[in-house]
């Protein structure tokens, strides 16, 4: 059994931890730096193999190597078509401007026109 000092050793002793993870330590000077959020996400260390053949041959890429190029594939792929897609709906958007811009000086040329005394002072 503790002695009652040990046990008042203990007590003012005592540690707060925290619980937050350790890399959000540095989250906003990466990205103010625009660097990766981790070390983990892209980069050199991630990208490139661990190691190489004597002859200079490279190493085969790794399984996680070849996940996040398909990743990085099928992202781009999609920011292209999105893209396309925001292209297409844009010029959707001006075609249907211009039409309604052309019916409204249409309607407007078939609006009666002033005649006789109307039209002279019109003119002056």
């Amino acid at each position: 059994m503790c002695s009652p000092r040990t046990i008042q050793t203990l007590r003012h002793s005592s540690r707060c931890f925290t619980t937050t993870c350790g890399t959000q330590a540095g989250i906003k000077w990466r990205t103010e730096n625009g660097l990766a959020r981790s070390g983990t996400e892209y980069g050199p260390m991630t990208d490139l193999p661990d190691w190489s053949f004597a002859d200079g041959r490279p190493a085969p890429p790794l399984k996680g190597q070849l996940r996040r190029k398909q990743e990085r594939e099928t992202l781009a792929r999609r920011v292209v078509n999105l893209s396309s897609e925001v292209d297409k709906g844009m010029e959707v958007w001006r075609e249907k401007q211009e039409e309604a811009k052309r019916m409204q000086e249409r309607n407007k040329s078939l609006l009666l026109k002033p005649k006789g005394n109307l039209l002279l002072k019109k003119n002056k």
